[in-house]
């Protein structure tokens, strides 16, 4: 017999009732949205209802054309239907993501100052953060959960690529709802900080822009699932593998722990890998040779150092591997080595 999915409803009616408070402040009937989205009075009163992620884009686009406020009511003045186009077309001509950002947090202050976007890089680390200017109210959550999934889904389809984030933050104790983040913000989320913003590996601020004027439109015709979607490809997930196993290769032994570290799971991670065309244990033997060569070549440790140094057990299966990487043994390859 032949089963059938149903959408997953995981999407708080909490954010419904934002979208109706934006109804309320411009004195508008908001039936025509609701019916729209197929949501009934009794689940809009309902506290722990939850819609689909379709629901929420119905509910969303039709309030945003009966407002005319792409804020939906959040900030002192409207944003007029084609607003956060005009801030994608802005960004979308920038040579790589970092300075799309930038583009993207100044030109933001031409449509509003009640809220302030910058973006920052300290070490390896990019954070993105938003400062509030005025009291956002009853409607701060709801601004601040669209702000920062707007920017970040947007970000993912400039570069075609999931960027994972180190962690996201937002200055309000968690809401009822709280279990509903991870699925927004992948990577640890943290309640009553000292304001909202998300960090992430600063490397995929060099990253070119993918998209062009003809992408953009089509995107800007369906924008609003980049918001409650996750974005699934990872183009840089085989480099940052790399790096982990550099850095932490006699921590990270396995598929299960190097997966924790990059906050996906263990599935995730080799599915992700195989759609690059790559192996994780291909990745650890290519980051074990190239550690090998470079002691090899720049070291006067013995052979069994080496061998446990970059993993392995005894000098014997060290110097098979070897062999089966390079053509040579370690002995050959180091007295072949340019001095």
């Amino acid at each position: 017999m032949k089963s059938t999915s149903r959408p997953v409803a995981a999407t708080p009616m909490a954010f419904v009732r934002a979208i109706m408070l934006g109804y309320e402040k411009y004195g508008v009937d908001p039936s025509e949205a609701l019916r729209q989205a197929q949501i009934t009075p009794a689940q809009l009163r309902k506290p722990d209802a939850r819609i689909t992620a379709a629901q929420m884009e119905t509910i969303s686009g039709v309030a945003m054309r009966e407002l005319d406020d792409e804020a939906l009511g959040w900030f002192s003045r409207k944003l007029p239907w084609g607003s956060y186009g005009m801030l994608c077309r802005a960004s979308i001509t920038a040579p790589n993501l970092g300075v799309a950002l930038k583009r993207w947090c100044r030109h933001h202050r031409l449509l509003t100052d009640d809220i302030g976007l910058s973006l920052s890089v300290a070490g390896d680390v990019a954070h993105y953060a938003i400062a509030e200017q005025r009291r956002l109210g009853a409607l701060r959550e709801f601004c601040l959960v669209t702000s920062l999934r707007s920017v970040h889904g947007f970000a993912c389809w400039a570069i075609d690529s999931r960027i994972p984030l180190r962690e996201t933050s937002f200055p309000f104790a968690a809401p009822p709802h709280h279990g509903v983040y991870p699925l927004l913000f992948p990577g640890p989320v943290f309640f009553s900080a000292a304001g909202a913003g998300f960090s992430f590996d600063a490397q995929y601020l060099a990253l070119p822009l993918r998209r062009d004027e003809r992408a953009l439109r089509t995107m800007l015709q369906r924008a609003l699932p980049l918001t409650v979607l996750q974005y699934r490809r990872d183009r840089l997930l085989v480099q940052r593998v790399r790096e982990l196993l550099r850095q932490r290769a006699s921590e990270l032994t396995t598929a299960d722990a190097l997966s924790h570290a990059l906050h996906v799971s263990t599935r995730t991670l080799h599915r992700q890998l195989s759609d690059e065309g790559a192996a994780l244990q291909n990745l650890k033997d290519e980051v074990r040779r190239d550690e090998a060569i470079a002691q090899l070549c720049r070291s006067t440790k013995s052979i069994k150092q080496i061998a446990l140094t970059v993993g392995f057990g005894n000098e014997k299966s060290f110097a098979r591997a070897f062999k089966q990487w390079t053509g040579a043994s370690p002995s050959e390859y180091r007295r072949s080595a340019p001095a």
